[in-house]
């Protein structure tokens, strides 16, 4: 029996939900990201869990969106479940993709964003592109001394992930950095600009996650639905969604323009090409 795409474990009034992609350093296909929702949904709709955990198995949180793996997926149909679009296996060009990005990457990551209980990303290694997105729906981000970051699909002629946050989580400066570099940055420079909440040593990682999650699960579960709703909607006030919504325009019109002018919607670019122009970067 295969190994399931997620797990899901209860540790007392915590749920620890982990990526279980390893071999493929946790890339983000639907079956990933529908498991995800499932597990989600399962956690939010148990009342003895106060605060949800999210992390990777293996040496990496995630290398981001499946777009080269073996079990790369994105030509299947799902029972969807953001409902912003219609399916997109029976559509073509701008019309599939925009259907397809619309459900698994900025609608999901949406809907995860406001879900009522606590999310802390517990974050180790490798955490890239579409990484970023799903450790940045959590509330706080627990990372690792080994931990490294990098937004790199400028090399795509893309302006960026579909999940547009990083004015908001970085700093437009750094934003800016981010981007238009496409270089890795470290975990205290994440730190430094406020996006990671703590850094712990690797060894320690699980444990000091499990400690802070289990410290917030102390506190009355509707307090912390507020607290949460409260600065959710202080941030969509500092124009977060509306961003989003004008920033997906723009990654649409540039998957266009690379259709029109070069091999694919992704510049010709791969999953290795991305990998090694990140490590010479």
């Amino acid at each position: 029996m295969s190994e399931p795409v997620v797990r899901y474990e209860r540790r007392g009034p915590v749920a620890v939900v982990t990526m279980n992609r390893p071999e493929y350093r946790n890339a983000q296909n639907s079956a990933m990201t529908y498991a995800l929702d499932d597990a989600f949904a399962d956690a939010v709709n148990d009342p003895e869990v106060k605060v949800i955990v999210l992390a990777g198995a293996g040496k990496h949180f995630s290398a981001g969106h499946d777009i080269g793996s073996p079990g790369r997926d994105a030509d299947q149909s799902f029972d969807r479940r953001a409902v912003l679009w219609w399916d997109h296996t029976d559509r073509a060009g701008g019309d599939q993709r925009f259907a397809r990005e619309s459900e698994v990457y900025l609608g999901m990551c949406r809907r995860w964003r406001e879900m009522p209980k606590p999310m802390i990303a517990c974050v180790q290694g490798a955490c890239i592109a579409g990484g970023l997105m799903l450790a940045w729906v959590c509330d706080l981000i627990v990372a690792a001394d080994d931990a490294f970051f990098a937004d790199p699909v400028v090399r795509m002629g893309i302006p960026g992930v579909e999940y547009f946050a990083h004015p908001w989580v970085l700093g437009p400066r750094a934003a800016k950095e981010v981007l238009f570099t496409g270089e890795r940055f470290t975990v205290q420079q994440a730190k430094d600009w406020g996006m990671v909440t703590r850094i712990v040593p690797r060894a320690e990682l699980e444990q000091r996650t499990l400690e802070l999650a289990e410290k917030i699960a102390g506190m009355p579960s509707f307090g912390l639905a507020l607290a949460k709703k409260a600065v959710n909607q202080a941030e969509d006030l500092m124009g977060l969604r509306s961003g989003m919504d004008s920033v997906f325009g723009l990654h649409h019109f540039a998957h266009a323009h690379n259709a029109e002018t070069s091999e694919d919607a992704l510049g010709g670019q791969s999953a290795r090409s991305m990998r090694d122009a990140n490590k010479e970067a």
